[in-house]
């Protein structure tokens, strides 16, 4: 008897495509940030008054953490606004998603707007503050293990002290590693969750994790984006803030653009029956 022939063929299962992954190249974000732009154009004056009113709240904080001499907060809190904004340009979301459908969006309809994942999109938020929260305590610690237990001693003379001395500069090395560990997971599972549940019915846990799979899985184009909002929000502390009357609208409606061409382009819609 032929053993050989007795013996099944055992076949390797074919390679399937990843369902996450859509192959983009690195120049489509620079494509996300045009059409950002294109939709900041279309009936500017909303996105006008969005960009405004984040540009005043945020020159109002830090007047006040200067006012009130509590500075210490200054760099911490500007890690809090990468880790806040994707949250915070909802109403941008819903602007570019209705000029999709071919309507016209009024301020009103951008600040008052309701998510399709209603409470979840608030714990959403609150698992963001939370994020904030720890990267403000990692700060301060870091800072207590190279300067010891002692006061702040100001904005201007911290800086002095960090550019001009070993244990300055041992701290801003490693505050700006540990740093870009706590921005770089805030940025995977924030990028695509806060406008995914404007559209879809999701609980904020899963609609984090599919945005970081999503990020994960589309490595490059994504770095590209987040290097162009690192940029660009760079350009905006440059201008005292300023900047992001424009910056952080047209970055708003460019991170739909983004939402769409990676979550959405496949139909990949995870939805949950409420209790």
């Amino acid at each position: 008897m032929d053993t050989d022939s007795a013996i099944p063929k055992v076949v390797p299962p074919l390679p399937r495509p990843n369902p996450k992954a859509r192959g983009l190249p690195k120049r489509t974000a620079f494509e996300w940030l045009g059409r950002g732009w294109s939709d900041f154009r279309t009936n500017p004056v909303p996105s006008l008054c969005y960009g405004l009113a984040v540009f005043l709240v945020s020159a109002f904080v830090v007047w006040g953490m200067f006012r009130y001499e509590v500075d210490y907060f200054f760099l911490p809190a500007l890690s809090g606004f990468l880790v806040l904004g994707p949250l915070i340009a909802t109403g941008l979301y819903e602007k570019t998603r209705r000029l999709e459908e071919g309507k016209r969006t009024t301020l009103g309809g951008m600040v008052f707007v309701k998510p399709a994942s209603t409470y979840q999109a608030v714990f959403l938020g609150l698992l963001l503050l939370l994020l904030f929260m720890l990267w403000q305590r990692a700060a301060f610690l870091l800072y207590a293990l190279h300067m010891g237990v002692r006061p702040f001693p100001g904005f201007d003379q911290i800086l002095q002290l960090i550019f001009t001395t070993w244990i300055g500069w041992s701290l801003l090395i490693t505050g700006t590693f540990i740093g870009g560990l706590f921005a770089a997971f805030a940025f995977a599972i924030g990028v695509f969750a806060a406008p995914m549940m404007l559209e879809e019915r999701t609980d904020a846990l899963t609609a984090m994790g599919i945005s970081l799979a999503l990020v994960w899985n589309n490595l490059g184009v994504m770095l590209a984006w987040g290097g162009i909002v690192v940029a660009l929000f760079a350009l905006s502390l440059l201008t005292g803030l300023l900047g992001l009357v424009v910056i952080f609208p047209v970055l708003g409606h460019a991170t739909w653009h983004s939402y769409r061409a990676i979550r959405i382009s496949r139909g990949e819609k995870v939805f949950y029956a409420e209790a």
